[in-house]
């Protein structure tokens, strides 16, 4: 076992990531390589970010027809879009999709047209209160055609003068969605998910992010070692996370836990959303990492990412979702200035760390049996009284405290889960006392890793 900062030891998820910085600046790397494509629910876009997660983890692609009904929705038709621009009198364009993947409104039907300004400026998006930033927009439910630029931009087209306006864009109706899934083998039956999405161009942290940590999650896990396979998931929002649940209800019942991750690269502290239960495993364990790390812990809301999917009371997974900053507190979100600048690459390795401990934290969960259960077992005579006493390096008091919890509440209910959290003690502690004590002959494992 390996011992990590301050005497912890890291299990074997966490155990196999390459040092900090080494994994910050690949993922560093992957996003930039990522950002340029023109991602959406459908298209050519998806399938190139798919291929590049490919090269860090096998990965098997679904196409699925458009028009295929999936649940309560259809997937839609595929976009294809050649060039999009906006040009003056002169022959200059002042916006051009070539530029900046978020000029287009996502899902933007086709145009070829001169029109004055006055005609042209319903069809325009901006935010007065950033100026210089490209909004995100999508209009993918509803056909209509339009564009996003700077505000300062918008306001040098005169109402009177004209403008020639290209947008070189279909909605092919025997295309497909496209998404991907790799697996981690485990031992056991019962699957990790780790799910984020695939459809946001131009956007870094609300973006590439989550791509880049579950890839490289992805890419390090050891196979066949950790208890609980884990499933990754890149998928369009929405619609490809309903595809998902449509083709694969009959095997839900073996996801124990699972994480939507997003908005994963930027420099503030980590946020664990809780499922729509609450208390799941998935909860349990995540909580005890994000506070670890200084982050905080949200309540469910039906609202957000594909969490409100996987948590919908008809599936009800056991699924929460981690994130850093909030989105409605970072200034940059579903804007251009959402670049690389944003992502830092410790919050990347930070936030897939993160995730590998608590994959960890849920493989070395389990109820344990007490052997000697009628008053307290001697333990100075298995030498382990020292440990209580005497300020031993690998934990000292606190160490032997862990043992004593274990002891007291393994009685074939609780679990290891629930002595971290009962004690107010490490679950790495927890865990280690645990695993003295099989050791020595004075407990015995009941079950593990059986996430709920």
């Amino acid at each position: 076992m390996s011992v990590g900062p301050g005497g912890e030891s890291r299990g074997g998820a966490e155990r196999a990531l390459p040092p900090a910085d080494e994994l910050g600046a690949e993922a560093l790397r992957l996003a930039a390589a990522l950002l340029p494509l023109r991602r959406s629910l459908t298209g050519d876009g998806v399938r190139a970010t798919l291929r590049l997660v490919g090269e860090q983890v096998p990965l098997e692609t679904r196409e699925v027809p458009s028009g295929t009904r999936v649940l309560d929705w259809t997937v839609p038709p595929e976009w294809r879009v050649g060039e999009a621009w906006i040009a003056d009198a002169s022959g200059r364009r002042l916006v051009d999709a070539a530029d900046h993947p978020l000029h287009l409104l996502g899902y933007s039907t086709g145009v070829r047209a001169r029109l004055s300004g006055a005609e042209l400026q319903p069809h325009l998006h901006s935010l007065p209160e950033r100026p210089h930033a490209i909004p995100a927009r999508t209009s993918y439910w509803e056909r209509r055609w339009g564009f996003c630029l700077a505000d300062t931009v918008r306001r040098t087209i005169r109402d009177d003068a004209l403008y020639e306006v290209v947008i070189d864009a279909t909605h092919d109706e025997h295309g497909s969605l496209t998404y991907g899934e790799a697996v981690v083998p485990g031992t056991g039956d019962g699957e990790i998910l780790v799910s984020t999405y695939t459809c946001h161009p131009g956007l870094a942290n609300d973006g590439v992010s989550g791509i880049v940590v579950a890839a490289l999650l992805g890419k390090y896990l050891p196979r066949g070692l950790l208890r609980h396979s884990v499933r990754l998931l890149f998928a369009p929002a929405t619609i490809g996370a309903i595809a998902w649940l449509a083709f694969n209800e009959e095997r839900l019942d073996r996801i124990a836990a699972g994480f939507v991750v997003s908005c994963a690269g930027d420099p503030g502290p980590l946020t664990l959303k809780r499922s729509r239960r609450g208390d799941t495993d998935a909860d349990r364990a995540g909580a005890l990492v994000v506070a670890a790390r200084g982050g905080s812990i949200r309540p469910f809301e039906p609202w957000g990412t594909d969490e409100r999917q996987f948590c919908s009371p008809g599936f009800d997974l056991p699924v929460v979702a981690l994130t850093r900053t909030p989105h409605e507190a970072l200034p940059e979100h579903h804007t251009s200035d959402d670049d690389l600048s944003l992502l830092r690459p410790e919050a990347l390795a930070g936030s897939i760390g993160a995730l590998a401990a608590t994959i960890d934290v849920l493989d070395r969960n389990g109820r344990f049996l007490n052997l000697s259960p009628r008053g307290e077992p001697r333990l100075g005579d298995r030498g382990l009284y020292a440990t209580l006493s005497a300020g031993d390096p690998a934990g000292g008091e606190e160490a032997g405290k862990a043992l004593l919890w274990v002891l007291n509440l393994s009685d074939g209910r609780h679990t290891l889960l629930d002595v971290a959290e009962r004690s107010g003690l490490s679950f790495d502690l927890v865990a280690r006392a645990a695993e003295t004590l099989v050791a020595h002959g004075l407990l015995r494992e009941l079950d593990r890793g059986g996430a709920r």
